[in-house]
């Protein structure tokens, strides 16, 4: 099993800036990918970001394609989500997730097909 653990959120305004982070514990793997959605009151949740952990590629939803960079700590286990000109419809909870060792691992959490999931965090953007 894997545990995800997510930390970073709180309350800014528009335009601003927050940076999320992931620590990944228990069964870890060398390679994969692991990423961000979120979930605003009301609405489904979404794919936000995706980075692999050997070549570091990575994707972004077209909403966030500019604002938002993910990056990652493989020697720590972590993954990072800096969030800048914030917009009041980032507002939602924030979850990282993670997918194991096997093909086209990031393809699959991209699409929603999650391994592992974190409790989530809440972002708040006022306007």
């Amino acid at each position: 099993q894997v545990q995800l653990v997510e930390s970073g959120g709180g309350l800014v305004q528009a335009g601003g800036s927050l940076r999320l982070s992931c620590a990944a514990s228990g069964r870890t793997f060398s390679r994969g990918a692991m990423g961000w959605f979120r979930q605003a009151p009301g609405k489904e949740r979404e794919f936000v970001a995706v980075i692999t952990r050997t070549t570091g590629n990575t994707d972004y939803a077209d909403s966030v394609k500019g604002r938002f960079i993910i990056s990652r700590d493989n020697g720590k286990n972590m993954v990072f989500l800096q969030m800048n000109s914030l917009k009041p419809e980032d507002t939602a909870v924030y979850y990282c997730a993670a997918n194991g060792d096997y093909l086209s691992s990031a393809y699959h959490l991209q699409n929603g097909k999650v391994d592992y999931w974190g409790q989530g965090t809440q972002v708040t953007v006022s306007s």
